[in-house]
């Protein structure tokens, strides 16, 4: 455990520091507030003692200003004998506890220990409230922005009716989970959750996959075999990518969601069945189907709730609390004590674009957990992000690079950052536009319509 002492009095800073040094802790000093709150802006702590009396700022003032810096150290105030009613005007601050002064060794040792302990009991309620939802498989969406907050809405009030929910948003946005959080706050929620991703997997397998198929239809099938249709019966079907579905699937699709019945390849009838559908996709539908890409009775008979999931970008406020939510579950899942990201580190991640949104934050947490050698992460265990941030901006042409200080459209400064990154994809893989879909994280049939629309063609 790392503590911060302050207090104005260097004999004092002395007796402390070598009280606690004797137990084992990690101690560092700062002779006044300002000291502090600089200290720990570069390098926070686990926990603070402060002197409630000391000039030109008080601990009051200190303990709102760290709260204002989002500071996560327990803060224990020290008082002078009399100054009760100061004391308890820095709990109502968020203090933890306080201690009077003149204080003996072992009362500043129990303070210590109980607060070590309570950041233990902290840190396992919320490893086994992730296991929990782990278990469940309902993993949080966690985010306080108000674009984030009125896509959960929809989610939630339309999670009660039976109407068909297409949810729209960049890959990596966290549309599956928005699919289960309609599921499980539904009528359905005891039913089966079955998801399919319609772009992974081959078409000529992908109707098999749906709708199921007999014994005999083709080479292979030597067994009859249930759909996922029918493995949702009763509960939800998830079908993500749904603008990945070749047009002779999205007439099948469109029967299914119209009569209620499929029929497995191969049979000679078809099997009611009772499925809610929620459909997911990165594109824009809207434009497929002018395109005639996408069927527009299809597109019309998923579409009767539409949820948009905000790309992180427009949720910048949500990127600190969902580090920290990815730190704790990954530190709990690979056995480490990395606490903490420096406030340098945590900039750094707060004014980066992501593109890859959500999905790219978490990964870009557990690369750093795992390079972190401390008990924080420090921006050089960012590695992987600094370096995507200066190969997009080095490789972007001239024109565009200017552009971001002058051209505030998130459309075409995002669009202009996956040209680039296609780019550099098909440039690593050699044009093996498989290989590139992968590393892009896209569906190969997402990847060549975009190499249509950026002109990257042969």
């Amino acid at each position: 455990m790392r503590i911060l002492i302050v207090d104005d009095e260097p004999g004092l800073r002395q007796t402390l520091d070598r009280i606690l040094g004797a137990e084992g802790y990690e101690t560092a000093t700062a002779s006044h507030a300002a000291e502090a709150l600089d200290t720990l802006s570069r390098n926070d702590a686990d926990l603070v003692l402060c002197d409630l009396r000391m000039p030109t700022m008080g601990g009051l003032e200190f303990l709102e200003r760290y709260e204002a810096q989002h500071g996560r150290a327990l803060v224990i105030a020290m008082s002078a004998y009399g100054d009760a009613e100061t004391a308890i005007a820095a709990m109502q601050r968020g203090a933890y506890d306080y201690i009077q002064k003149p204080f003996r060794a072992e009362e500043v040792i129990l303070c210590v220990r109980k607060a070590a302990e309570r950041e233990k009991l902290r840190a396992k309620i919320e490893r086994l409230e992730e296991e929990l939802s782990n278990i469940r498989g309902d993993g949080p969406i966690v985010g306080r922005s108000p674009a984030l907050i009125a896509a959960i809405d929809v989610a939630r009030k339309v999670a009660r009716h039976p109407s068909t929910v297409l949810i729209t948003g960049e890959s990596g946005t966290g549309k599956e989970l928005v699919a289960r959080l309609v599921h499980d706050e539904g009528p359905r929620a005891d039913k089966s959750f079955v998801a399919v991703n319609c772009g992974a997997i081959p078409e000529t397998l992908l109707e098999s996959e749906l709708f199921g198929h007999v014994k005999g239809s083709f080479t292979g099938a030597t067994t009859d075999k249930p759909g996922l249709f029918e493995e949702a019966d009763g509960g939800t079907l998830f079908l993500d990518e749904i603008g990945e579905l070749p047009a002779s699937l999205q007439v099948k699709l469109l029967r299914a969601l119209q009569e209620g019945e499929v029929r497995r390849v191969g049979a000679n009838t078809s099997r009611h069945v009772d499925v809610r559908v929620i459909a997911a996709t990165n594109r824009d539908l809207a434009a497929d189907v002018t395109a005639n890409r996408f069927r527009g009775d299809l597109y019309y008979r998923v579409n009767v709730v539409s949820v948009r999931l905000p790309p992180l970008r427009e949720r910048r406020e949500d990127v600190a609390e969902l580090a920290l939510h990815f730190l704790r579950r990954h530190n709990a899942r690979l056995s480490l004590d990395v606490r903490h990201i420096a406030p340098e580190a945590m900039r750094l991640l707060t004014s980066y674009a992501w593109p890859g949104n959500v999905r790219e934050l978490e990964n870009v947490i557990e690369r750093a957990l795992v390079m972190a050698t401390g008990s924080t992460i420090e921006p050089a265990h960012l590695v992987d992000l600094t370096a995507t941030t200066t190969t997009a901006v080095a490789t972007a042409p001239a024109d565009a690079a200017g552009a971001a200080y002058t051209d505030l459209s998130v459309k075409r400064q995002t669009e202009q950052l996956e040209r680039v990154l296609i780019q550099r994809a098909l440039e690593h893989t050699r044009g093996n536009r498989t290989r590139a879909a992968q590393l892009l994280e896209l569906s190969h049939r997402a990847l060549l319509y975009k190499i249509r629309d950026y002109g990257l063609g042969d």
